[in-house]
């Protein structure tokens, strides 16, 4: 059971506390994205998914993401995403994941391209 300490947000237009809190509900569905910056693999099962086109941030290209729905067409698409920072994957989630393992996957990273 992950515990996470309820304040209210002196910010409002901040999604930090929100996204933080899905990721602590979801963690056991993140991608990351891959060095073609064309698909993510999902962390512990290491499956290749894309996000659906319906999505938001579906041409975002997010680093790291947390999904509601996998969803199985001519490809594996994931829905419902929201852009997480890894290091929120340690906080809420130390039992489930290796350091070394987000950690390595961090250094491997491809620079985020962001497109509008």
């Amino acid at each position: 059971r992950v515990e996470i300490i309820p304040e209210s947000n002196p910010s409002p237009n901040d999604t930090d506390p929100i996204r933080k809190a899905i990721t602590a509900g979801f963690f056991y569905n993140c991608a990351r994205l891959q060095k073609s910056s064309e698909s993510y693999t999902t962390i512990k099962c290491q499956q290749t998914v894309h996000i659906h086109p319906s999505s938001s941030l579906h041409k975002e290209n997010p680093k790291y993401a947390v999904y509601y729905e996998l969803m199985l067409t001519s490809r594996e698409f994931i829905r419902q995403v929201v852009e997480i920072d890894d290091k929120w994957l340690l906080e809420v989630a130390l039992h489930y994941y290796k350091k070394n393992k987000i950690e390595d996957a961090k250094r491997k990273m491809p620079k985020a391209i962001k497109t509008k």
